[in-house]
């Protein structure tokens, strides 16, 4: 198996995932041209953890994605259901408490955490809805969720280029820098497949959280969504 199919089986697409993990941030960052490393900043200023507050970093992979969350003292639990990224993640950082888990049944309490996000993994889950009803279930009343995921371009002719990006360049760049070029061809699919960005935010109202609101990023190649769970 090289590659997940847009049913999301997840025993395929983590196995997809172990396969991509030793270079996937390297692939990721010659893909998106350095832009992931802007869209990372704008996740942590979106989820302005602080000082000992407890952050959820679901989908964290190698965990590239919950430093920025450590750096201000929050402590950061990196959760993946892909075993090959987290070993591959606690090479690189020992000290982070990573943990296995299914983003529609996760392993911890209720109200555990001061904020939840998740950067570029929601589309992989198999059942969308669960996992978001499972991030309200572990945030804390007042507590705050950030998605930060693929999205649809606003300008038409902008989209219809970057829709041919993904399906034409995107493959034969990833053949050069990946370890599993494959795998990008259904993540370039299952962008494409992915919601646009009010429904999207529709979703996260039917799963309780309020004050939902969505900004654009790179002319919406990627959307930041936010919300809250009432106090």
């Amino acid at each position: 198996m090289t590659r997940a199919s847009l049913n999301k089986q997840p025993h395929e697409v983590a196995s997809m995932f172990d396969d991509v993990a030793e270079r996937y941030d390297l692939t990721n960052d010659v893909l998106s041209l350095g832009q992931d490393r802007v869209w990372r900043r704008a996740v942590a200023r979106a989820v302005d953890a602080r000082p000992a507050q407890k952050v959820l970093d679901l989908a964290a992979g190698t965990a590239t994605s919950s430093l920025p969350f450590a750096r201000t003292g929050a402590y950061v639990v990196p959760c993946d259901f892909s075993l090959g990224m987290l070993r591959v993640g606690k090479g690189r950082h020992s000290w982070l408490p990573f943990t296995a888990g299914d983003a529609t049944r996760l392993p911890f309490k209720d109200d555990a955490f001061d904020a939840v996000t998740v950067s570029f993994g929601l589309r992989n889950v198999q059942d969308t809805d669960a996992a978001l009803r499972e991030l309200y279930r572990v945030t804390k009343p007042g507590g705050r969720v950030v998605i930060c995921e693929f999205s649809h371009p606003t300008w038409a002719p902008f989209r219809t280029v970057y829709t041919e990006y993904l399906m034409r360049a995107l493959p034969p760049v990833a053949r050069g820098v990946s370890s599993n070029p494959d795998a990008y061809v259904y993540l370039a699919e299952s962008i494409r497949a992915w919601p646009d960005q009010p429904a999207l935010a529709e979703r996260l109202q039917k799963a309780g959280w309020s004050k939902v609101a969505w900004r654009n990023l790179t002319g919406g190649i990627v959307a930041l969504h936010r919300g809250f769970k009432q106090a």
